[in-house]
């Protein structure tokens, strides 16, 4: 169904756009297939009223013009809806380029590649695959990579940018079982290397950060508009950073084995080798840390605080329950 009313809007938007005169709604039905199958007049009156409306919505500019006869037709003027001609800086193409590279992953990556298609057949400024968008050399071996691979990164994607409610079964790292959880989400955010949704949790009515590697079975959409406000951007990222365990209220002692977990010696404030294949490390301890550190499984042993220590232990006892 989404498909066939793609289509519907892109026939409705060619003819009002290739039309010198306004189309009238009996022309319009007889020139649109769609329209054609129709039921009733009032099946198809509101199916057109919709994708009117949509139409507007997408930026079309829709102009509705009364006839010698009283009749009201419609049309799209070309020159009000050509955009005015685009021009990039060296910066600028070499972040599109940048980004078109990070999103391979993605469903977006067709899209992407195709935008910077027309671009460079418009003659922006972009360099070819493979070349570097500042001095025209080769690229270096580490490129920016963000994986999207888990199932609910799509529909989040989608339900973020429709502002539209989802419902998902959502399994705590210190939980055997998962929940269900009614989300509004805001925004996705990568950080290090994981996917997390923000959102307004229904039930607990306060905002919450999932990561999307912890929901099990589908996303699925709901209808209805949001509840709760949206935050502005900064806001979001800043929460999504502080309950992945980025924002530090602290300090904590770990016993980390040598020559394992670079990422947390990466965070170091301080290292002092043990002996017998052990390091101790000084790191910042914020929220998160503990489910982080469980990552890193029998390569590390939290020696302080005590709270750390017992919120590590208690997710191990979860994840060995099953």
């Amino acid at each position: 169904m989404a498909i066939a009313k793609a289509e519907r809007l892109m026939n409705l938007a060619l003819c009002l756009l290739g039309t010198r005169r306004p189309l009238t709604k009996r022309e319009l039905r007889s020139s649109i297939e769609a329209y054609i199958e129709a039921s009733s007049d009032d099946s198809f009156n509101r199916m057109f009223e919709r994708d009117k409306d949509d139409l507007r919505e997408l930026g079309l500019v829709i102009e509705t013009v009364e006839g010698i006869e009283g009749d009201i037709g419609y049309l799209a003027r070309r020159d009000s809806n050509r955009l005015p001609p685009i021009t990039l800086d060296a910066e600028e193409a070499a972040a599109l380029g940048l980004a078109a590279k990070i999103w391979q992953q993605a469903r977006l990556a067709g899209a992407a590649s195709g935008a910077l298609q027309k671009l460079r057949a418009a003659g922006m400024p972009l360099a070819a695959d493979g070349a570097d968008y500042d001095a025209g050399q080769p690229h270096s071996a580490l490129e920016p990579r963000i994986p999207a691979h888990e199932a609910a990164f799509e529909p989040l994607m989608l339900a973020c940018r429709d502002r539209r409610p989802v419902v998902f079964d959502y399994r705590k790292s210190t939980a055997a079982h998962p929940e269900q959880r009614q989300v509004e989400p805001w925004i996705l955010e990568c950080w290090r290397g994981h996917w997390y949704v923000a959102g307004w949790d229904r039930e607990r009515k306060a905002e919450r950060v999932f990561r999307l590697s912890r929901i099990t079975g589908k996303v699925r959409s709901r209808q209805g508009a949001f509840t709760a406000p949206v935050p502005d951007h900064v806001t979001v990222r800043e929460t999504v950073e502080s309950w992945a365990g980025e924002t530090a209220t602290g300090t904590a002692r770990i016993k980390l084995r040598a020559e394992h977990g670079y990422p947390l010696r990466a965070r170091a404030l301080t290292v002092r080798a043990l002996g017998d294949g052990w390091d101790e490390l000084e790191i910042p301890n914020g929220h998160g840390l503990d489910a982080w550190l469980v990552e890193f499984g029998p390569d590390v042993v939290v020696l302080d605080p005590a709270e750390l220590r017992a919120d590590v232990i208690d997710r191990l006892r979860a994840v060995a329950k099953g």
